[in-house]
């Protein structure tokens, strides 16, 4: 594993690339960075790579693409375990507890993926926003963007804001110094923490973050800022900056992981109506619903792989199976 390159593709305003660095560096793993626009057109990834998948970030672990931030913290929880040096994104609870992986990937996805970015991303100053960006987010979106409706209802989305800081205050009221209890800084501290420092920096949100009514909140957020410092510090996972051409490269003449890692579950297949080595469509179900066209190589309740073609090469491709799409489809001409 010591000798697989990692790969992160980022633009540096995206809190989901910024929650992907943090874990990179929480878990002490040496990486290499690629930046991205903001906005499509993506050569980097559509062109060089085949990845017609629009969000960001992506990462690529050998010759392996992994796609969806929630995927992305298993997938390096599994392939950079505590027992090779790695510091863990699921630890224990304090005092020798149960580790409570699946609460924390739950949380993850649907309280700080959905439920808050879906507050703080309407909060947004869309009127200040140029027409280029506001119509790429709309097609992200699958909508229209009402920039002067979203701002008529921002007392109401603060409010719920509040709400979910609410919240954090009665986790951290015992005097924990993790939301979950554990023994060391885990997965939903590193998620939560990136969206609401994401949120101090909207001007129309800073003042719900009163120190007054959310004094242990705040530290809370301050503590794992420091403890995301102190690894930046160390130097155990310092990113080296790549140029797409070179990832791409990099990328392609990698080896990638045996499927049989993830396998192939027969029941779930027959369910979507596909088989091994199908040609499938891929496609998340929310947002984004861009899809990619690849090979069914493997297949199970938590994630898909599919063998997709790039102009620098041939790659395989893992999404996550919650909020994503599954469907036969016929090949393309490019594949």
């Amino acid at each position: 594993m010591a000798n697989t390159s990692v790969v992160l593709y980022h633009y540096d305003a995206s809190p989901f690339s910024t929650k992907v660095k943090n874990m990179l560096l929480v878990k002490g793993i040496p990486h290499k960075l690629v930046a991205v626009p903001i906005q499509l057109p993506r050569p980097e990834i559509t062109d060089l790579l085949g990845l017609t998948y629009r969000r960001i970030p992506i990462v690529a672990i050998g010759n392996d693409i992994y796609c969806g931030t929630d995927l992305i913290a298993s997938v390096l929880e599994r392939r950079f375990p505590s027992a090779a040096g790695y510091k863990p994104l699921f630890p224990p609870r304090a005092g020798g507890g149960r580790t409570d992986a699946t609460l924390a990937k739950l949380l993850d996805r649907y309280w700080v993926g959905d439920a808050l970015f879906s507050l703080l991303a309407n909060s947004l100053p869309y009127a200040k926003f140029d027409a280029k960006f506001i119509e790429d987010r709309q097609q992200w979106r699958g909508g229209k963007i009402d920039a002067k409706a979203l701002a008529e209802k921002q007392g109401h989305r603060s409010s719920a804001i509040a709400s979910h800081l609410a919240l954090i205050e009665e986790q951290l009221a015992d005097g924990r110094q993790w939301l979950l209890d554990t023994e060391s800084i885990g997965l939903v501290d590193v998620s939560a923490q990136v969206f609401f420092t994401w949120a101090r920096l909207f001007k129309n949100l800073r003042e719900i973050f009163s120190a007054d009514a959310f004094p242990q909140t705040l530290a809370w957020i301050d503590r794992v800022a420091k403890h995301i410092k102190e690894a930046q510090k160390s130097n155990a996972a310092t990113p080296e900056k790549l140029t797409a051409e070179d990832a791409a490269k990099l990328i392609a003449s990698a080896s990638h992981e045996d499927e049989k890692s993830v396998g192939f579950e027969a029941v779930e297949a027959a369910r979507l109506s596909v088989k091994l080595g199908d040609m499938v469509s891929v496609c998340p179900t929310d947002s984004g619903k861009v899809p990619t066209i690849g090979r069914l190589l493997a297949l199970n309740r938590e994630e898909s792989v599919v063998e997709i073609k790039g102009k620098a090469g041939i790659f395989r491709c893992h999404f996550p199976r919650l909020e994503f799409a599954v469907q036969p489809t016929q090949p393309t001409a490019k594949l």
